[in-house]
């Protein structure tokens, strides 16, 4: 009988790891915790990892996701944020639920969509992770073949891009070949701790067409 998830207690910054949980005991766990939930997961080929995020983990997040918003906004691009949407593929056995994700390139190709499938629907373009709790998978979001994936820890932002199934570095994004986001999002970041939000992002907003 399967043990409901919801009533085990994850402290911030925490995580529990499972060995050997079958497709149809990860698709029951994602069911038990619901979609409301502070918890993501990580599922790699049997080894499925749940983490609380941390408060700071959270705010981070969302002053960064308001500002990729703000840029894709102030260059009229049409995109669709899904938050941290599971995704998850059967036949490579992986899934993976980022702290922030966006549809950019591929928008129109999943526009209107309640549910995604990745065996038949694009991945994301920009998957965006918090590194304060140590989380990233970046071998899952390869399989996935998500394109650009950012990972901020420790106040630094660090782009990979995937070449050939695999991950590089890359001082630029993909999405934003034009920007030096690698300096600015930092930058923005810690301005909004000091001028606070709403300021941060009118700034924010007067500096993109000045590139």
């Amino acid at each position: 009988m399967l043990l409901e998830f919801k009533r085990i207690y994850i402290p911030p910054g925490q995580r529990v790891l499972l060995r050997d949980v079958t497709w149809q005991e990860l698709e029951a766990i994602l069911e038990d915790l619901g979609e409301h939930r502070a918890a993501r997961i990580a599922y790699d080929r049997g080894i499925l990892e749940i983490m609380a995020p941390l408060p700071e983990h959270e705010f981070d997040k969302e002053i960064i996701s308001d500002l990729v918003k703000a840029l894709l906004e102030e260059l009229d691009i049409e995109f669709r944020c899904l938050g941290s949407t599971t995704f998850k593929n059967q036949a490579m056995a992986q899934g993976i639920e980022p702290d922030q994700c966006f549809y950019i390139k591929n928008e129109s190709k999943i526009r209107g969509k309640k549910r995604l499938d990745l065996a038949v629907d694009p991945p994301p373009d920009l998957a965006l992770e918090i590194d304060i709790t140590s989380r990233t998978h970046p071998n899952i979001y390869e399989a996935l073949k998500v394109p650009e994936l950012w990972r901020f820890e420790r106040g630094k932002l660090q782009i990979n891009v995937l070449q050939n199934g695999h991950y590089v570095e890359s001082q630029q994004s993909l999405n934003f070949p034009l920007f030096p986001i690698i300096a600015a999002i930092p930058q923005y970041l810690e301005q909004s701790t000091t001028a606070g939000r709403n300021a941060t992002l009118k700034a924010f907003r007067l500096w993109v067409p000045q590139q």
